[in-house]
């Protein structure tokens, strides 16, 4: 490069006027182009895909405990219905129902046809080896994919519109509509929209017993409740239903299930006698749903 107007001075040429300036795109060399460059696939790329996994795993494991699924209406054996399932399986369910995949072809609907469906998906990588993946330029394995994305399609809908027409032909409605339209009623009306039978609740008998006391004293109230409701131990309302006297005798003595430790000598260290403990036993055998 010259500094200054001398024609003795050397002149440097940065750079080749000659090189031509380049039009469009050039596709870069894949990895084979440069030995020891490529990525191995275990452990380097298949550590990547896992750790990938993991995050998507983790998002919908938080998702599931942050929005739990909402449990539906109960099955009702007795309702006259026409059962369908669940919306990502109804192009199975039409499938099934083609002349040539049900009846007397129903190996050839279930076996045969899925058969080669998964076979073929299952193949695919090793047929299917060529570098290009523009889906344009695989005709063979876009076309199928498209083909089966249609056919998805189309059995779903096929299916959906006719349950619709069967259920409009009989004159059902479905069960769930029903119990929405009359929990709206409910609702309106100011009652209880839900047709759940409640349990009724058990009460405790001969409150005012002394051995009310006493069960208080013996520390029952620890895992039964001042209310015998139940907290750390099961509910003791109704308790006479599966115990008698001798049996709750043996429970406050021996334990139960190893669920519930021996509690003889805690109620004696508390100050009870044999008779107090004996008269709780009692009581408690009272405890039961109908009087």
């Amino acid at each position: 490069m010259a500094h200054k107007d001398s024609s003795k001075e050397k002149i440097v040429f940065v750079g080749d006027s000659r090189v031509r300036r380049g039009n469009g795109f050039i596709a870069p060399p894949d990895y084979s182009a440069y030995p020891g460059k490529s990525e191995a696939f275990i452990p380097n790329f298949l550590l990547k895909e896992w750790m990938v996994g993991v995050v998507v795993l983790v998002g919908i494991l938080v998702l599931t405990i942050s929005e739990p699924a909402p449990l539906g209406f109960p099955a009702n054996p007795g309702a006259t219905v026409i059962p369908v399932p669940d919306w990502y399986f109804l192009f199975l369910y039409q499938y099934l129902k083609l002349p040539y995949a049900s009846g007397d072809y129903i190996v050839l609907g279930t076996m045969g046809v899925t058969g080669v469906a998964f076979g073929s998906l299952l193949l695919a990588p090793f047929l299917d080896t060529g570098r290009e993946r523009r889906f344009y330029r695989r005709p063979i394995a876009s076309s199928l994919m498209f083909l089966s994305l249609a056919s998805i399609i189309y059995l779903t809908n096929s299916a959906w519109t006719e349950y619709k027409h069967e259920m409009a032909a009989t004159g059902q409605v479905p069960e769930d509509v029903q119990r929405e339209e009359k929990a709206a009623e409910n609702r309106a009306k100011g009652l209880p929209t839900s047709s759940a039978v409640q349990a009724k609740e058990v009460a405790i008998v001969d409150k005012e017993d002394p051995a009310m006391a006493v069960y208080q004293k013996a520390g029952c109230v620890a895992c039964h409740a001042a209310d015998m409701k139940g907290a750390a131990g099961p509910s003791l309302r109704g308790v006479g239903d599966k115990h008698d006297k001798a049996g709750i005798l043996k429970i406050i003595k021996e334990g139960y299930n190893n669920k519930m430790p021996p509690m003889y000598d805690t109620a004696i260290n508390a100050g009870l006698t044999d008779k107090d403990i004996d008269q709780l036993a009692e009581w408690l055998a009272k405890q039961k749903t109908e009087q």
